[in-house]
């Protein structure tokens, strides 16, 4: 006897687009989450009449026929919609000696950065033009359409031979760093650190660190389907996604915490809850981070001693503070809604506490405050070690938030003032909250050192989804990897089917 065809651990963004792409297959689906709303890292929570995100607030390409974003994808073939509120420009970066606005095409923001460095303008030119031909051969491969194993290859060669064919000519850079694009076009040291915030904000690594096809994807996304922000915040995606897992008949267990995957004789057969309730499936999908899975879902003895050593080995991303903020918005009638502050630009932007990420939503989508009030988040690399619940736990927290209060000063100067609500969180917060190891965003895997994760593990029925897994960090990957491991569980002819009623129902509309 099985509960359920596949039980999913987890509903961040890639245990949901798993979720309901299998409910579309049809699949039987269950996704167990531990918390008592959905979401993962992109949930939101109110407080005070404040909807705040918890995590992602940047966003290209939820709607419109251009788009070719992953999640978007996953979005429109369970008949679902977001609606959103398309800006530009898509933010401003607030570095010492100059604040300058970065708009979503890439000519304008050459332009922008004319009046600053007018041979550093010409050199992005290149850079950009480098990155966005790879970008312009991707498209014509849906990511819909793809999976995490060897029939992957008959696919492509059947049905997108001509888009490889047009890939040919960008294979150098596909396993390369920005990095390397990056010295073999900009030699102005102001635009390479600028392209150093850019990958450091995209990846949390830097240019070098970070794979060439994940900014020019970004590159690509933000100009030709532009930057929008879901009406509602990030828990509106998240609705969307739930509501398509229900709508083929999957289930969301919210306060369910999954204590143990159970395994017998090499092979998955289910899940046991906090609660002691067994749950019976042939298929288990981890949305939990690699040492979440390995180390608390997983006995020792159920992994191969040297594959299990060698994923809790893999090197995290560090963890953040936030600071989430209601405040009163008189006067501020011309604020804009994201911000980047560099406080020294003497330090490494990685340095915790001197880059702070900064978003107003508010300022799209007034339902999110009260009237006459806005929201805003704020975060800043922050480190896990040293963290404790002890007695100087609060003086510490305050004392760590103080960098961020620096940088919302630089956009609203009065803003301290202004403040009604005020929440503070650590990595003990977001690695407590969000279940998440050492509060980490996930693997920091530079390019070249060495590639994400794939979905398979040596249990036969589980595998893995998320952040930690290909293509890596940030909503459209993670919505890639729930996509890449659901179309693995079912034929190629199944999601042929799927694509081409997809396509077919696209025409009508």
């Amino acid at each position: 006897m099985q509960d359920s065809d596949v039980i999913i651990i987890g509903s961040g963004i890639g245990g949901l687009c798993a979720a309901g792409l299998l409910a579309r297959y049809g699949k039987q689906v269950i996704v167990c989450e531990s918390h008592t709303i959905p979401g993962g890292a992109a949930h939101s929570f109110k407080r005070k009449g404040f909807e705040f995100d918890s995590g992602p607030s940047f966003y290209c390409g939820l709607t419109g026929n251009q788009s070719l974003n992953p999640l978007k994808q996953v979005v429109d073939i369970l008949g679902e919609s977001i609606q959103v509120i398309p800006y530009d420009p898509l933010g401003h970066y607030h570095l010492d000696e100059t604040t300058f606005a970065v708009y979503r095409h890439i000519e304008r923001y050459r332009q922008e950065l004319h009046q600053i460095t007018p041979q550093g303008a010409k050199e992005l030119q290149l850079f950009a033009e480098r990155l966005l031909g790879l970008y312009q051969a991707m498209k014509g491969i849906p990511t819909l359409a793809l999976r995490a194993d060897w029939q992957i290859i008959p696919v492509l060669l059947r049905h997108y031979l001509p888009s490889l064919v047009k890939m040919l000519p960008h294979l150098p850079i596909v396993q390369a760093s920005v990095g390397s694009v990056m010295d073999a076009t900009v030699k102005d040291p102001w635009v390479r650190r600028l392209i150093d915030l850019e990958c450091f904000l995209l990846s949390g690594l830097k240019a070098h660190g970070t794979i060439a096809p994940e900014v020019a994807f970004m590159l690509g996304e933000r100009s030709r389907a532009g930057v929008e922000y879901p009406l509602g915040g990030s828990g509106a995606i998240v609705k969307a996604l739930v509501r398509g897992l229900k709508r083929w008949g999957g289930q969301l267990r919210t306060g369910c915490h999954v204590e143990q995957i159970l395994v017998e004789s090499g092979k998955v057969a289910g899940v046991r809850t906090a609660k002691g309730e067994i749950m019976k499936a042939p298929i288990v999908i981890s949305n939990a981070s690699i040492w979440d899975t390995y180390n608390h879902l997983l006995r020792p003895e159920d992994l191969p001693a040297s594959y299990r050593q060698a994923a809790l080995d893999t090197p995290a991303v560090g963890s953040f503070m936030h600071l989430h903020l209601g405040i009163r918005a008189t006067g501020l009638e011309n604020l804009t809604g994201h911000h980047v502050v560099v406080h020294d630009s003497r330090l490494d932007i990685t340095t915790p506490g001197n880059t702070c990420m900064i978003s107003i939503p508010s300022v799209w989508d007034a339902t999110l405050a009260p009237a006459g009030h806005h929201v805003v988040h704020a975060y800043t690399l922050e480190p896990y070690a040293g963290w404790e619940r002890n007695d100087g736990y609060e003086k510490k927290k305050y004392e760590k938030a103080q960098s961020l209060h620096r940088a919302l000063e630089r956009i609203i100067p009065d803003i301290g003032d202004r403040i009604i609500v005020e929440l503070i969180g650590t990595p003990l917060t977001h690695a407590d909250y969000l279940r998440r190891y050492h509060g980490t965003y996930g693997p920091a895997i530079a390019a070249g050192k060495g590639m994400f994760p794939g979905h398979n593990t040596p249990i036969q029925g589980l595998y893995r989804v998320g952040d930690s897994t290909m293509p890596g960090i940030g909503v459209p990957a993670v919505a890639a990897s729930g996509i890449l491991c659901a179309n693995t569980l079912v034929s190629p002819q199944q999601t042929a089917e799927l694509l081409k009623g997809h396509l077919a129902i696209g025409k009508i509309r």
